[in-house]
């Protein structure tokens, strides 16, 4: 069964932001562990290396992309197990990431949102999001991974459609 796309697009005072959000059966302090230990951002994302805090960089690699490449990650604000605001510079361009968690009913909810200056590559951009969130998802259940195939490009036109709409004025 193919995955139903989530994210949002939203219009900001500075651009947009692409917003996704998951919800784990886990204390808060467990997702915090998944996507800031460097053995379990492995497992989803890409391990991690070098001294993190607020204003430090650290290297990430992204393993599961095209010759699995490392990057410099700026840690620009981290407030555990709460928030956690990061940058990427490179080749790719500047990528400013916020995640933002909440425990309730013991759940935690996981609010992720990638700020934009344009919609220039959100086909791209969002259903690469939605892939890693549910790898997220999938490592934290101890399931397999899902595979990129059913998100790229079956997903592209959901958030293409939604910046159509943004810059047309239909949308908030």
């Amino acid at each position: 069964m193919s995955p139903t796309p989530t994210g949002r697009l939203l219009r900001t005072a500075d651009g947009y932001d692409v917003v996704h959000t998951r919800t784990f059966r886990a204390p808060i302090d467990d997702v915090w562990a998944s996507v800031t230990e460097p053995e379990r951002t492995a497992r989803w994302f890409g391990p991690w290396k070098g001294e993190a805090g607020p204003g430090r960089t650290v290297q990430v690699q992204m393993s599961y992309e095209d010759n699995a490449p490392w990057c410099d990650l700026r840690i620009d604000e981290c407030e555990p197990p709460r928030r956690l605001a990061v940058s990427i510079i490179d080749e790719a361009g500047h990528w400013r990431m916020e995640l933002l968690l909440d425990e309730s009913a013991g759940a935690t909810e996981l609010r992720f949102a990638q700020h934009l200056e344009s919609t220039t590559g959100i086909g791209e951009i969002g259903p690469g999001w939605e892939y890693y969130l549910d790898a997220l998802v999938a490592a934290t259940k101890g399931e397999p991974r899902p595979n990129f195939d059913d998100y790229y490009p079956a997903h592209r036109e959901h958030y293409e459609r939604q910046a159509a709409e943004l810059e047309a004025g239909q949308a908030s």
